[in-house]
């Protein structure tokens, strides 16, 4: 699950992470009165998406006009900022061209930035750490420093047994130039990140841009955070914060009937029982010239009702072009999932390609129910059979 840039700096402040005073605000009215509590004279509105690249974005009914994130100079300006981003859909790199609606803006103090930093907490699967990432090239995307200049990017790892040290801190400090106080005061975030980090349950902590204020402070400019879904249940403080507005509605929907499904940019949908079988299928559709367009594990125990719910699923999504039914049967029954097909199948007026591969418990009844069903539903012997008939048959319907 992630939050909101104003969500997490709240949740920075409880662990002594410093972060500028600012406020949120759903109507231009509201963003003054927040700007009129704030010091000084100039402030930044920024809109609030789970999404980066907003300063690079455009607003779709004004490509050549600024982004999400503008300086104002005055109250006036932050109603014309705020009137110019909410309810008006932004596209970033990382909205995809479709870009994501506003409803919300973030009115915050301006400072004074003599240098710009990048800093992140994340989970190092490979070693089985927490990962701290920094980087002097801050304000820019990390992928980019990454590709150009990676002797850019320090990386520290801490060890779970023995924990965030001085340091950790003092080293990625050192790599970014900071000394005294300035290197003091980044340590005292640093640990106070990491905190956080533990403590929620994070997968993620991103600052970008960390910034060294001209009178010597290190602030958190800019704040995503992404949490567990697993560990979720122990934090209803974090739970609360969740926006479905800005999920995908068929990952909801998902959801809702206890399915594992992420949504992809492919044509081809799958529906399978199995995380590893699921990510087989998918590889070998690429294998065979084709791109996934979900991930969507049943489970081993699925229902005739959450089966044709996940049918569904794969349906509302307009690239679809053809589905793939991939089942090994050993908890699940087979016949259970040929029921849930044909329903679905019946119910949605299919009009796409469907492959259905079975194998394991009741696997015979099972491909009688598809057969004797009269739906245009093309039998596969084995996985890359049922691979090759699918993208074969989205190739012939095109």
């Amino acid at each position: 699950m992630n939050i909101h840039e104003y969500q997490a700096k709240e949740l920075f402040k409880k662990f002594g992470v410093p972060v500028l005073d600012g406020g949120v605000a759903w109507t231009p009215e509201e963003a003054v009165k927040k700007a009129e509590a704030l010091p000084g004279s100039v402030y930044v509105v920024k809109a609030q998406l789970h999404a980066g690249g907003r300063g690079a974005g455009h607003f779709a009914d004004d490509p050549e006009g600024k982004g999400g994130v503008r300086i104002a100079h005055s109250l006036h300006e932050v109603h014309a900022a705020a009137v110019a981003m909410l309810e008006h859909t932004l596209i970033t790199r990382q909205t995809g061209p479709a870009g994501r609606k506003v409803h919300r803006v973030y009115v915050e103090a301006g400072a004074r930035i003599a240098r710009e930093f990048y800093l992140s907490l994340l989970v190092d699967r490979s070693v089985g750490r927490i990962a701290l990432v920094a980087s002097s090239e801050g304000g820019v995307e990390i992928e980019e420093v990454a590709s150009r200049h990676p002797e850019k990017i320090l990386r520290v790892t801490v060890d779970p047994a023995s924990g965030m040290s001085a340091f950790h801190g003092r080293r990625l400090a050192a790599g970014l130039g900071l000394k005294g106080q300035e290197a003091g005061a980044f340590g005292r975030l640093v640990e106070g990140l990491y905190r956080a980090f533990l403590a929620l349950d994070s997968t993620l902590i991103e600052i970008n841009p960390l910034i060294l204020t001209e009178d010597g402070a290190v602030l958190a400019l800019d704040a995503k955070m992404g949490f567990d879904d697993n560990a979720l249940y122990r934090h209803p403080e974090v739970q609360k914060l969740r926006d479905e507005a800005e999920e995908d509605p068929k990952e909801l929907e998902a959801e809702r009937h206890n399915l594992n499904y992420v949504a992809l940019d492919g044509t081809i949908g799958c529906m399978v029982n199995g995380a590893g079988l699921a990510m087989a299928t998918m590889d070998i559709i690429k294998l065979y010239g084709g791109s996934p367009a979900n991930f969507l594990d049943v489970g081993g125990g699925a229902t005739k009702e959450r089966v044709t719910a996940a049918f569904k699923i794969i349906l509302s999504d307009p690239h679809v072009e053809g589905i793939l039914v991939n089942i090994f049967g050993g908890i699940m029954r087979c016949d259970v999932i040929a029921e849930g097909v044909v329903a679905a199948a019946r119910e949605v007026s299919l009009n796409v390609p469907l492959v259905v591969r079975l194998e394991g418990t009741n696997v015979a009844l099972g491909k009688d129910i598809l057969a004797r069903s009269g739906l245009s539903i093309i039998s596969a012997e084995n996985l890359a059979d049922a691979a090759e008939k699918v993208v074969t048959a989205v190739r012939e319907a095109a």
